[in-house]
Parts: structure tokens; C-alpha cells; sequence
């Protein structure tokens, strides 16, 4: 997308989100000269932030309460499992198991967080131990059958395009669409 086409989303919507922020960011990094265009429609951006015609909407206005508690529970006990053993169990995955399967508890502000901790501690906690044990049990039981598999990082665009471009031709070499036929 374009600086000016998203300047003129901006807007119309009147917010700046961080994923147009990050974009407008690229774009000034990678090019090697801005357009007059451009330059007029960053002015008219920067512009409509001051006066508050466009918010800027914060990276993160919430949180989800049921992370931190997923991920303290989960360190505790991957800790002691490999302090006693030869074993290394891979926390993101074993905390990614257990959330899928625990309700969010998102908040907004400090006070809202404080309880909703309150709340899982007493409504949500044993299924909490339940969800990392058994995230726990599955990761140690786990074979190791696709260890060029990568973790999940910071990609650009391009390079998921590429991933999933690679994915595709792995599990569908032979796959060409026909002209015309809708799958």
C-alpha cells in the first residue's frame, strides 16, 4: 500500500493503526527518494495527528491476563522438570497449547487486570495447572519429526510469502491450477 492510499485510510477512519504506522515506516526506510505525492500526504498525516483528527492507536491497549498467568505457571513447572531431568521442553509451545485451550481474560486498564488475576486465581487456576500439565505431557511425548521446523519470529511480509510458498511446493509439488476451475 501506498503513503498517500494510506494516509487517505487514515482519514476517512480517523485512526492511525500500528500496522499503517509500520508500513509508512518501511516505505521511508526502503525508498530512495519520496515523492512530492508522498511528501504532501506525510505533511497532511502529520497534520491531522496534532489537531487529533487522526488518533494514533497505541501498539498494545490491552492485555490478556491469561498469558502471564499461562506463562508463570508453565516456567514453574518446566523449571523443576528440567532441573530433574535431561529433558528441554519448549515453553512457547507448551504455553501456545495451553491458551488455545483457556478462555482470555483481556483488560484495559491496571485496576481491570488486578482483577481479572484476582478472578483466575480463584475460578481459573486449577484448569490453568490442568492446561500447562497437559501441554507439558504432549510436548514431552512429542517425537521429533520435523526438526527443520522455525519458530516463529519478526518476517516481513515477503519473507512469510516465501514460507508458505515453500510449504506449498513441499506438500503440493504437483498441484497447477486450470484456468477457469474454482477449488
Amino acid at each position: 500500500m501506498s503513503i498517500e492510499k494510506i494516509v487517505e485510510q487514515a482519514l476517512q477512519d480517523g485512526y492511525l493503526t500500528p500496522a499503517m504506522e509500520a508500513e509508512v515506516g518501511r516505505i521511508c526506510d526502503t525508498a530512495s527518494e519520496l515523492s512530492i505525492e508522498e511528501y504532501m500526504a506525510l505533511d497532511r498525516l502529520m497534520g491531522a495527528l496534532l489537531t487529533g483528527e487522526v488518533v494514533a492507536v497505541p501498539r498494545k491497549q490491552f492485555i490478556n491476563v491469561m498469558e502471564e498467568l499461562v506463562l508463570t505457571e508453565a516456567i514453574a513447572r518446566v523449571a523443576e522438570i528440567e532441573a530433574t531431568s535431561d529433558r528441554t521442553l519448549d515453553l512457547g509451545d507448551i504455553a501456545a497449547y495451553a491458551l488455545n485451550r483457556l478462555p482470555p481474560l483481556y483488560a484495559t486498564t491496571e485496576e481491570g487486570a488486578t482483577y481479572q488475576r484476582q478472578r483466575a486465581k480463584e475460578e481459573l487456576q486449577g484448569l490453568i495447572a490442568q492446561q500447562v500439565g497437559e501441554a507439558i505431557a504432549r510436548n514431552l511425548d512429542r517425537p521429533e519429526f520435523f526438526p527443520e521446523r522455525q519458530a516463529l519470529g519478526k518476517n516481513s511480509g515477503d519473507e512469510i510469502l516465501t514460507q508458505v510458498s515453500a510449504l506449498l511446493q513441499a506438500y503440493a509439488p504437483s498441484f497447477e491450477p486450470q484456468p477457469g476451475v474454482t477449488h
